[in-house]
């Protein structure tokens, strides 16, 4: 029995290891699955739990309905197939994966097209976010994963609990929040309020061409502003890092 026992011991770490060096991967999925969803309204509440997510905001995409396109590449040895689901609750998408044993290995990404005029809100739990296209209101929360937006110039809200924190936008109003991350903001026009804050990690903000009311705190880490600085000036822009270098500066 013992001799037997050491021999599955043995197997499952080979294959353990064989799983682990593999990997799974969404990108490698080459048959998507397609969906498309009523949407009751003029906002969207995007509920994930372990996925890669790339939300765009199209002209083409008719109104009252958002279409998804769902990756997923996934394999468990050792306990229940894995399971990807979707569905719609009112205005709230929810997607879940469900990929657990003793070996399992899975990976899923989904890309969601919005109409425009649509105020979106992203709640994830684990996995990056992309998101380009918006000029209404954009609050993305992840707890574990790097945020990246786009070509958008509706208000921003960005937070994430671990991760990188990067935005190209035109956007007048622009919140972050990293736990632990950097965070890179490019904005190409005057901002009204830009207040970032990173627990772990170097803050970059690059700026258009203007006088701001500026105002920053680090806890263990070197200052370089060198926007043009008015105290009076109705561009507020505050940036607080508790562990990182602070830049604050013109745009070249």
């Amino acid at each position: 029995m013992r001799a037997h026992a050491l021999v599955l011991t043995a197997a499952s770490v080979v294959l353990v290891a064989g799983l682990s060096a593999c990997g799974a991967s969404a990108s490698d999925d080459d048959e998507p699955d397609h969906r498309t969803f009523d949407l009751p309204g003029r906002t969207l509440t995007v509920d994930s739990d372990d996925t890669a997510l790339e939300i765009v905001a199209a002209d083409g995409n008719p109104e009252g309905r958002i279409e998804v396109t769902r990756w997923f590449q996934g394999t468990v040895a050792l306990g229940k197939d894995p399971e990807v689901t979707w569905s719609m609750d009112g205005d709230r998408l929810v997607l879940r994966e469900k990929c657990s044993g003793v070996v399992a290995d899975c990976s899923s990404k989904h890309r969601i097209q919005v109409p425009r005029g649509v105020t979106v809100e992203v709640e994830g739990k684990d996995g990056s976010v992309r998101a380009r296209g918006f000029r209404d209101a954009l609050d993305i929360r992840t707890t574990d994963g790097s945020i990246h937006v786009t070509d958008t110039s509706g208000p921003l809200e960005l937070r994430t609990g671990d991760g990188s924190v990067r935005a190209e936008v035109s956007s007048r109003t622009v919140r972050t929040h990293s736990g632990d991350g950097t965070v890179r903001l490019e904005l190409s026009a005057v901002p009204d309020l830009v207040e970032s804050r990173s627990g772990d990690g170097s803050v970059t903000v690059d700026l258009p061409r203007a006088s701001y009311r500026v105002h920053t705190e680090t806890g263990d880490g070197a200052e370089d502003v060198s926007v043009p600085r008015d105290d009076s000036s109705p561009h507020v822009v505050s940036v607080r890092t508790g562990d990182g270098k602070l830049t604050v500066r013109t745009a070249n």
